[in-house]
């Protein structure tokens, strides 16, 4: 399947550890979003997951995400209150 660029806005603490959590399980940071997004696709769509970054901590935190997103208790900012000056 062709690839396609999109960017990305991360906090700056959030992208050094999301490139320290890459560096250390051999991956890069496109391959975890990409896996992260791949995992939710499948989900929503009803179908078999299967876990493709074994690192415990990746997969619960992407269990604790979409718990959240499901019972409403996820905090959302506006791209102003994450990024504005």
């Amino acid at each position: 399947m062709p690839k396609t660029r999109i960017n990305v806005s991360l906090d700056k603490d959030l992208a050094d550890f999301a490139k320290v959590f890459a560096a250390e399980n051999r991956t890069s940071v496109a391959d975890i979003v990409t896996q992260y997004l791949l995992v939710l696709k499948r989900r929503v769509e009803g179908e078999y997951v299967e876990r493709i970054l074994g690192h415990p901590a990746f997969q619960k935190a992407m269990e604790d995400a979409q718990a959240r997103l499901r019972n409403g208790t996820a905090e959302w900012h506006s791209y102003d209150e994450v990024f504005g000056d």
